[in-house]
Parts: C-alpha cells; sequence; structure tokens
C-alpha cells in the first residue's frame, strides 16, 4: 500500500512538472505570436501609409467664399476648394493639396520657402577681443556702433538719438574683418545671423527677394539681434541699366534689402554688420547715412600691430631663446594678419621637417620668404584687384 502511495506520488509531480512545463513554453510562444503580430501590424501599417498619394505643399494667395486662390513651387496659381474641416484659412498660410486636382484637404505650418533658421549661428564663435592683434580703433568704433546699443539701449534714449543701423567693415584680404564680427557675436548675447552675399541670389523671381525678407523678419523676431552679410559686393554691386536676366534678379533682391534697411518697420534692435573687400563697387545706395552708417576701414596692420599679431599666434609655439622676434616683426611690414599667421604656421612645418622641438630663427625666416613669394608670383595687378 505504502509503496503504491509512493509511486502515485512521483507520478502526480511528474505531471505537475509536465504541465509547468508546457505551461512555459505556451506563454513563451504567446508572447513571441504577440510580438510577431505587432510587428506585422506595424508592417500593413508602414504600407498603407506608403501607398497613400503624396500631397503638395501650396501658398494661399487670396480667399474667394468656399474656394482660395492658391499658389503652387513653380509658381502657377489655381481656383480650388477648400475642405469644409478646415477653419480660420488666411491669405499666406501653407496648406496641402491633391496632386490630382489641388484641392486643399490640410493645414501645414510651413509658413516660409526658405529654412532661414539655418543662417542662425546657434554655438557662439570662441574669438574675443583679445584673439585680435592690431585693430584697437576699429575695435572701438564696432562697439560703438553694435555692442553698445544693444546692450545700453537707455543710454541714447536719455541723450535722444538714434543709435546707427549698422557698418561696413571694408578692407584688403586677410586684414581680419570676419574676425570682428565673431568677436562682437562673442562678447553679445545677441543673436547671431551670418550670411554670404552669393547665398541670397535664388534661381526663381522673386525668391531672393523673399529671403531676404524672411531673414529679417527672423531677425526682428530674435532680437536682440544681428545679421552679418560677409561678401557684400556680390549682393549690392552698382547698378546698370543693361543685363543678363541674373543680373537683373541681383538688384530686385539688392532693393529688398534696401527696403529692410530703411523701410517703414524700423529694425530696432537688429544691427546690420555688411563686409566686403571691394567697397569700390558697392552701389552708393547702400553707404548713405541712414542704412550702413558707419564705415570702418581695416587695414593691414602697422608694426605695433604686426607684433601683437605674432604674439597671439606664437603664444603656444616652443620658441628658440636665441630667436630675434624684432628682426621678424621687421620683416613682416605691409603684409595682412591672416599672411602673419600663415607665416607663423610654416615656421613651424620647417621645425617638423627638421625633428626639431623648437621653433628658430630661421624656420621663421623661411617661413616670410615662402609667403612673400607666394604673394609675389601672382603681380601688383592681382593685389590691386581687391581695392
Amino acid at each position: 500500500m505504502s509503496n503504491n502511495s509512493e509511486t502515485k506520488d512521483k507520478e502526480d509531480i511528474k505531471d505537475s512538472a509536465s504541465f509547468s512545463y508546457t505551461s512555459q513554453i505556451n506563454n513563451v510562444l504567446e508572447d513571441e505570436n504577440k510580438v510577431l503580430r505587432e510587428a506585422v501590424n506595424s508592417l500593413r501599417e508602414e504600407v498603407e501609409r506608403f501607398k497613400a498619394p503624396s500631397l503638395m505643399i501650396a501658398e494661399v494667395t487670396e480667399l474667394i467664399n468656399d474656394h482660395a486662390v492658391i499658389k503652387i513651387p513653380n509658381g502657377n496659381k489655381f481656383y480650388v476648394s477648400v475642405s469644409k474641416n478646415i477653419k480660420n484659412l488666411e491669405p499666406g498660410d501653407s496648406v496641402l493639396v491633391e496632386q490630382k486636382n489641388l484641392n486643399i484637404v490640410d493645414t501645414i505650418n510651413v509658413s516660409k520657402y526658405f529654412d532661414v533658421e539655418r543662417f542662425v549661428i546657434m554655438e557662439k564663435p570662441k574669438t574675443g577681443w583679445n584673439d585680435i592683434g592690431g585693430l584697437k580703433e576699429q575695435i572701438e568704433d564696432i562697439k560703438e556702433v553694435v555692442e553698445l546699443p544693444l546692450m545700453n539701449p537707455e543710454l541714447f534714449k536719455k541723450i535722444g538719438i538714434q543709435p546707427p543701423k549698422g557698418i561696413l567693415l571694408h578692407g584688403p584680404p586677410g586684414t581680419g574683418k570676419t574676425l570682428l564680427a565673431k568677436a562682437i557675436a562673442n562678447s553679445t548675447d545677441a543673436t547671431f545671423i551670418e550670411i554670404v552675399g552669393s547665398e541670397i541670389v535664388q534661381k526663381f523671381i522673386g525668391d531672393g527677394a523673399k529671403l531676404i525678407k524672411e531673414i529679417f523678419n527672423l531677425a526682428k523676431s530674435k532680437a536682440p539681434s544681428i545679421v552679418f552679410i560677409d561678401e557684400l559686393d556680390a549682393l549690392c554691386a552698382k547698378r546698370i541699366d543693361l543685363g543678363t536676366s541674373g543680373e537683373r534678379e541681383v538688384q530686385r533682391t539688392f532693393m529688398q534689402l534696401l527696403a529692410e534697411l530703411d523701410g517703414f518697420k524700423p529694425l530696432d534692435n537688429v544691427k546690420i554688420i555688411g563686409c566686403t573687400n571691394r567697397k569700390d563697387i558697392l552701389d552708393p545706395a547702400i553707404l548713405r547715412p541712414g542704412r550702413l552708417d558707419r564705415m570702418i576701414e581695416v587695414p593691414n596692420p602697422d608694426i605695433e600691430g604686426v607684433k601683437q599679431i605674432y604674439r597671439i599666434h606664437t603664444k603656444s609655439m616652443p620658441l628658440d631663446k636665441k630667436l630675434d622676434m624684432e628682426k621678424i616683426f621687421n620683416l613682416s611690414k605691409e603684409i595682412s594678419g591672416a599672411e602673419i599667421k600663415a607665416v607663423a604656421t610654416e615656421a613651424g612645418y620647417f621645425a617638423i621637417r627638421n625633428k626639431r622641438d623648437t621653433v628658430k630663427e630661421e624656420d621663421f625666416l623661411n617661413a616670410i620668404s615662402k609667403v612673400r613669394k607666394e604673394e609675389d608670383k601672382y603681380g601688383k595687378q592681382y593685389v590691386e584687384m581687391f581695392g
């Protein structure tokens, strides 16, 4: 009787273990089936989404009863129906339209044709005033015109004057014009918007002017802000009576820039910095008072400027104790700050080639000779081409 009881208990334990194992297997299979069903449903939804017809983005130009006039990206206009689900539609809104009959099916929060946010420098440049040598007067001028009105606008209210809207930095290449703009962006809390003149000119008629308008709207919305226009001569060259359609489009864009600088809507806390190597070809309209009020020339450095620039670019270099820097300074007269930086870099390369840990005087002499040789081989006409 006892043996039968023990045998029965063992069979019950075995059945229980078998049931538990089967239950675990079923749970695992159910979990796997659940994951597979979710994956299949997700793929099915993805396939259905790809099968759905694509919609075109258009701009509403006019509303007429329950219809609207829209403009599609190629410039053509159409009179179309509007879905009853759309409320508070206004001219200028961006909408989604069917590709076949162009009826408006929904609105979309895209009010701009251009991604103007890409012009905003989110991370401030690391260049500071101490990184610029030989431009003491220019630094004082740019601080007065740009930094002071943004940091202490109440000073101008007390005196009862309007601060200048902007400045023009002009001079030969490599003298530090862009460095000044980077330093002013670093020294203020203003939003820094950097654009290049050639970027503004667009392919289609009117697009360049619209891009200028949106950039200035962005600057006003993020005020206080600084708009830095590099290579201004690409956009603001003297206007001519005859020219190609491309040149006329540049002039349209230029006129929009003039309107933004001196239009009915005030710029408030928006400052403009223009930068060019060719002041001589700029249109007089951009240079008159009320637009780019202050013109700051950024010339090649004098002897004191040469010393300051060399100290900036050689402060991390292991210089030989016998190095006569005064001799290097005197040999570096009448060259730009960019060329001085190139001399320091080339001197370091000469030391590396000779497998030395210090930079000697002969390295700097060879570097100066190399930089001047590259400058001279283009001739005097090449240098004068930059004004």
